[in-house]
């Protein structure tokens, strides 16, 4: 038997995963392996483990699988007839799949591919473990100077709300205000994002003070605490009559209502967060005249690429918490307590 490595894998339909030992893949041709510096936890991966046997066959997913799709590490191995890459490069995985040829692929829509159903830590080996498989090396983005151990957290979190933001900035002109509701991880990044992109001000809102201090050390202009019943005039005073942009990365009831009242008109709303909540008003009215709304799930190459791009250029700050392997179920409930001020980051033992 080869070498072997701790994973934390789903092994079973309907079943919590397990940390097991498993053998180090060994790359085949066209095949690279990457020694995981760090992998970024995600409230998806607390969901799929819930999912039926039916439903997650249906998306083409096969038991089992290693949970992890914020991967980033060092590459240990290149099988035969790959180039660009070399033993000991440091590199950020893209998570989601995508056929390349597709009408959406081709025009840089590769978020909203049919084959993005499967991908690496949902459906497939992601990076909860000391090492993971990557069969197709244009998944394999050079980070240069960035860490490794954090950069995992780039590639999702920080992608989705690039590409929030990204979608929002024709909206932004001087005197304008960006809305950030939700200052966790991806708001974060978010109001990184606006604060180097445009020059609209920025309002973060957030029950959780600890989010709060760390929206302000961001560069948020104003922190709001809660959505309440004051919160929609609260928001048109700061912003002067309504906002241009208002991201909500919770996506419950109550933020809904709350960001779309907050839009002046022309205005953007992205919906981001996977709250499952509802606009429960007649639609004349509730959304913004000459507005957009939009929402989506992940983010394309072209966000991973950009983000990478301009962390390595000093313009993002990754605010994370590490956990060992060993620790990863203590991790996953840190991160449903709640009170944290970064990204928890998965360090193999």
């Amino acid at each position: 038997m080869g070498e072997m490595m701790q994973a934390y894998r789903l092994v079973a339909w309907e079943q919590p995963p397990e940390l097991v030992d498993v053998p180090v893949p060994v790359p085949g041709p066209g095949e690279v392996l990457v020694k995981v510096a760090g992998n970024g936890l995600c409230h998806s991966d607390l969901t799929m483990g819930q999912i039926p046997r039916e439903i997650g066959e249906a998306l083409g997913w096969s038991m089992p699988f290693t949970l992890g799709h914020e991967v980033a590490g060092w590459v240990a191995a290149v099988g035969a007839g790959v180039g660009g890459v070399t033993e000991g490069d440091a590199v950020a995985l893209r998570s989601p799949a995508s056929c390349g040829s597709c009408w959406y692929c081709t025009r840089g829509l590769d978020s909203a591919c049919a084959g993005g159903l499967v991908g690496r830590g949902y459906g497939r080996d992601g990076g909860l473990a000391g090492y993971v498989l990557v069969d197709k090396p244009g998944d394999v983005l050079p980070l240069g100077a960035v860490d490794p151990t954090t950069a995992g957290v780039l590639t999702d979190a920080g992608a989705t709300s690039y590409h929030a933001v990204r979608r929002a900035l024709a909206r932004l002109d001087p005197g304008t205000t960006a809305v950030v509701i939700g200052a966790g991880g991806l708001g974060t990044f978010a109001i990184q994002f606006l604060k180097a992109l445009s020059p609209a001000a920025v309002v973060a809102v957030d029950t959780d003070a600890a989010r709060l201090d760390v929206a302000t050390a961001r560069g948020a202009d104003h922190v709001l605490s809660g959505v309440n019943d004051g919160t929609v005039g609260q928001l048109m005073e700061l912003t002067g009559g309504g906002a241009s942009a208002v991201l909500d990365f919770v996506g419950i009831d109550a933020t809904i209502t709350a960001g779309l009242a907050s839009l002046r008109p022309a205005g953007v709303f992205s919906l981001v967060g996977a709250g499952m909540g509802t606009l429960r008003q007649p639609w004349y009215g509730a959304l913004p005249r000459d507005g957009e709304i939009f929402t989506f799930q992940g983010s394309s190459r072209s966000d991973v690429e950009d983000v990478l791009a301009l962390a390595a250029s000093g313009h993002l700050v990754i605010d994370t918490e590490r956990y060992s392997l060993g620790d990863v179920r203590q991790a996953y409930e840190a991160m449903e307590t709640g009170g944290l001020r970064g990204r928890i980051v998965v360090v193999p033992d």
